[in-house]
């Protein structure tokens, strides 16, 4: 198990074994502590063993709750520091920790093991459960080493994901392969498997003496959530860098506290081609490159480049996908350009790169959407103030603000059962859908309630938006092909909680959004940012790249139709003929948008993904050129991971 994931740990391997268990790690250092790293770490009295992927954020508030004067903070790795917070507080640590990690402690005692991940499961973790045997990984892979365990698709939830449902429970895209799902733990004795969910935010509003008091509040948790992100990074980091409020707040917060010591950040922004002229959807704009100029000049320290996707296809990487991630990929017109950004940090030598995946939801949440809120809480005055500021600013109209706001009084099982066989969701389901029509039923039945954002209650949507993916394999994908930590300040549970608990007001003010991120973002981010009303478009020219892909996408379709189990789930015919028949323009209208890049591009990553699970996996490449990225190389061994086996007797 070790050995099939050593992609994700070159610099060390160790392991224990006992009576019916072994436990194992491999380690990339990525941390100061991570040089005193000797896991599997017993516990004082014995009969604790634990093995983690772990970076603790809050390592000084840890050490000074235990005050365990034999711990020095200089010399004590993030694991060791977890087992005696585990010594102490048992599975309650959970509710201590701010961090990414997942980690396994096995009780001999008790005969119990528990597993957990970090709230927003930054760090996957991977169980299978079988006639007497037990296992988990830190990837599918390191499970598929058992012969236990034959590496096969789990076509029910491919289904779901080609039916655009969220990835919620604990199955993963093999079968015999679940999840620790983010947020939660997992008990397992000899007679039981346990799961519990122990980060669930509730709903409670933050109020402050004044609007300044926000100010701060909203900079403060920031700059701390950048600020523990940096640790061991060195005096150069990498950044994503986009046109809008959330990886453009992350890059200047970095870069300002990078100053205080004279490092500085080198900021990467996905844009189209030199000399591309085409036209972006409605309400977008194409090129955020000038945007994220103007960033980048206010800031000294920001070293700012200009990332097109090349000659990369959107079809090149699609057995590295599988390779590193171990899941289909959602996107694979994203894919090309973050791609390209890995390439590019990997060239200037980084090895983390910062990002800002949970802004939506954080940084830069608010707008339309609060209405229903309001009205749910019935603050009436306030939700014909709002619509009216929206409908004046041409956000929305009275209908579909009184719609929207409607839902606020369903309960939450009628709402679901609403979007799915009348809303916005299932007119569109079968145009959106690569599936054939009678497993998207299928998939849609089985997915009901889960398929639309929640109405009305702002926290729950948020939060099912958080949950939508798991994007923990991508991390340790990343570590894997590019050597790269990725890190997203927009994770930290202390941040993402006061922005959960703030107040409409500052969300949505007079139909203008985000009125605190604004006022709070004015000494980092200029107003071009600030003031910008259209969302940006990373990857615009992404049709070229498709277009170039037209070969392989022959290819690929006809290697799939001799797959049985990839063409009696997905409809080939459909992809076929838009294969076929290539617009030659109107690539920003929605209906082409929806065909070429979900239909078909998310259609080939599902079947796919199907047809390669179903060959045997093979042996990652380590420090392979950087070159080879596009051409399905896995390159540069990377990456905490942990694995373990026990057999019940």
């Amino acid at each position: 198990m070790l050995a099939a994931q050593a992609a994700y740990g070159p610099h060390d391997q160790a392991s224990w074994s006992g009576a019916e268990i072994a436990l194992g790690r491999r380690l990339f250092r990525l941390t100061p502590g991570d040089a005193f790293d000797a896991q599997p770490v017993v516990g004082a009295e014995g009969h604790l063993v634990l093995v983690a992927d772990v970076r603790l954020d809050n390592r000084e508030e840890v050490l000074r709750d235990l005050g365990d004067v034999r711990l020095d903070p200089q010399r004590t790795s993030d694991a060791l520091l977890l087992m005696r917070a585990f010594e102490r507080w048992g599975e309650g640590v959970v509710d201590r920790l701010v961090g990414d990690y997942a980690f396994a402690v096995w009780d001999a005692r008790r005969r119990r093991l528990t597993l957990a991940r970090d709230a927003l499961g930054q760090c996957p973790l991977h169980y299978h459960r079988g006639a007497g045997l037990f296992a988990f990984a830190s990837m599918p892979k390191g499970l598929h080493a058992l012969d236990e365990i034959p590496r096969a698709p789990d076509e029910g939830a491919i289904a779901a994901f080609l039916a655009k449902a969220p990835q919620t429970g604990p199955a993963t895209f093999f079968k015999g392969v679940d999840r620790v799902e983010p947020g939660c733990l997992v008990v397992v004795t000899p007679d039981a498997l346990q799961v519990r969910r122990y980060w669930r935010p509730r709903r409670r509003e933050l109020r402050l003496p004044s609007e300044q008091a926000y100010v701060e509040a909203f900079r403060e948790q920031l700059d701390e959530a950048t600020r523990c992100r940096l640790r061991g990074a060195g005096d150069v980091v990498g950044s994503h860098l986009s046109g809008g409020y959330d990886s453009s707040a992350v890059a200047a917060t970095a870069a300002r506290l990078l100053a205080s010591t004279g490092g500085r950040l080198v900021a990467f922004t996905a844009v189209p081609r030199p000399g591309y002229e085409g036209a972006a959807p409605d309400g977008r704009f194409g090129d955020e490159g000038p945007h994220a100029a103007a960033t980048a000049a206010l800031h000294d320290n920001i070293e700012h480049h200009r990332i097109d996707r090349g000659v990369a296809t959107p079809l090149d990487a699609l057995d590295r996908n599988v390779e590193l991630f171990e899941r289909p990929v959602l996107n694979l017109c994203n894919n090309v350009w973050e791609g390209a950004i890995n390439d590019a940090a990997r060239k200037h030598g980084l090895t983390v790169l910062l990002k800002g995946d949970f802004g939506n939801e954080t940084i830069s949440s608010g707008g339309p959407h609060l209405v229903a809120d309001l009205f749910g809480r019935v603050r009436w005055m306030a939700w014909r103030r709002e619509v009216a500021a929206l409908v004046a600013a041409g956000a929305m109209d009275w209908r579909t603000a009184l719609q929207t706001s409607l839902r606020a009084w369903l309960p939450q099982p009628l709402v679901g059962w609403v979007n799915d066989r009348f809303g916005e969701e299932a007119r569109r389901a079968g145009e959106e859908s690569p599936l054939l029509p009678g497993r998207l039923r299928d998939a849609r039945r089985r997915a009901r309630g889960r398929l639309a954002r929640p109405g009305g209650n702002d926290l729950a949507a948020r939060l099912w938006a958080m949950r939508r993916t798991d994007l923990g394999v991508y991390r340790k994908g990343a570590l894997a092909g590019w050597g790269l930590d990725l890190r997203s300040p927009t994770a930290d549970r202390r941040l993402v909680e006061f922005c959960l608990s703030l107040p409409i007001e500052q969300m949505l003010r007079d139909g203008v959004a985000r009125p605190l991120a604004r006022r709070a973002l004015a000494d980092r981010l200029p107003s071009q940012v600030l003031n910008e009303p259209r969302r940006g478009h990373q990857g615009v020219d992404w049709h070229e790249g498709l277009t170039a892909a037209r070969p392989q996408i022959d290819a690929e379709l006809r290697r799939l139709e001799a797959c049985g189990p990839a063409a009696d789930l997905i409809d080939l015919e459909r992809l076929r003929a838009l294969a076929t028949t290539f617009p030659s323009s109107g690539w920003e209208r929605a209906d082409v948008q929806i065909a070429y890049r979900v239909v078909l591009q998310r259609g080939l990553s599902g079947a796919h993904f199907i047809r390669s699970a179903l060959s045997p996996a093979s042996t990652p490449a380590v420090g392979a050129d950087p070159e080879a990225a596009h051409q399905g190389a896995v390159r540069d061994s990377s990456g905490p991971a942990r694995s373990m086996t026990q057999r019940t007797r």
